[in-house]
């Protein structure tokens, strides 16, 4: 018998004795049916294909940290009147991390992690390297600014190991950075350049004149490095979206219990 919601499923009686196969569309409602003509449920592709399940509550809490991170860094900014930074890449990355923790909501943790990354690097040389030259450290704006950079990516790879990563995250992450690149441009003050947004990065006005034909560049080159880096993190922690279909969990339709293939 193939029911779904107390209504017999036209195809039901076709699929006797063939390999289980899709007979319903809708995630909700995926119903498969096995040679004993048994009905059974699967859940939906991003928590069986994707990931193995849901995040435990205790494992979202982690997004408690990001948050502080974030905090810090607003308390350090507003300090010093320039509340304009927390719109950088790595420091709003720390919201939406802590966001898809919260929410278990894994493309955005893909999209904070895939930002995290480049930031460190951009974060070590343009500001930690920078530290070396100053008479007397600000203790409390490097604390506030190494656990964003560095605290939030160690949370975010735990994280990453949990939910592993797909192969579309680094469309997201940049739309993700248009779009705060935007916001940036109209919420900030020029000369606070956050995300590059109002003109050419000092280090390279001796390479360009126009500020349009270097935001080309630089959009490109932020494109395919968000895709080697989706790349490569798809290597090392993969989804289970290969799976052979006969290993995939089943689930009885209207209970828990776990059906053999």
């Amino acid at each position: 018998m193939g029911w779904l919601n107390g209504v017999q499923h036209p195809q039901a009686n076709s699929l006797r004795y063939k390999k289980p196969r899709l007979v319903a569309e809708s995630w909700m409602d995926e119903v498969l049916t096995d040679q004993n003509e048994h009905p059974v449920r699967t859940i939906d592709a991003e928590t069986l294909l994707l990931r193995p399940e849901p995040l435990t509550m205790r494992f979202r809490l982690l997004g408690i940290l990001p948050l502080m991170f974030f905090l810090a860094q607003a308390a350090h900014y507003w300090q010093i009147n320039q509340l304009g930074h927390l719109l950088w890449m790595c420091n709003v990355g720390n919201v939406l991390l802590a966001a898809g923790l919260f929410l278990d909501q894994p493309r955005l943790i893909r999209v904070a992690v895939v930002w995290s990354v480049p930031g460190l690097f951009v974060w070590w040389r343009y500001v930690v390297m920078e530290w070396f030259g100053y008479a007397t450290l600000d203790w409390w704006a490097v604390m506030s600014s190494t656990l964003a950079h560095v605290g939030g990516l160690i949370v975010g790879l735990i994280s990453l190991r949990r939910i592993r990563m797909d192969r579309v995250t680094w469309l997201y992450a940049f739309a993700w950075y248009l779009a705060v690149q935007f916001i940036s441009r109209l919420a900030t003050r020029a000369a606070l350049n956050v995300n590059v947004s109002h003109r050419i990065y000092v280090a390279w006005e001796r390479e360009f004149q126009s500020y349009f034909k270097f935001w080309i560049v630089l959009t490109v080159a932020v494109a395919s490095s968000l895709w080697l880096l989706t790349w490569t993190l798809n290597k090392l922690w993969p989804c289970r979206s290969h799976l052979p279909f006969a290993k995939l969990k089943q689930f009885r339709l209207g209970g828990d219990k776990k059906m053999e293939p």
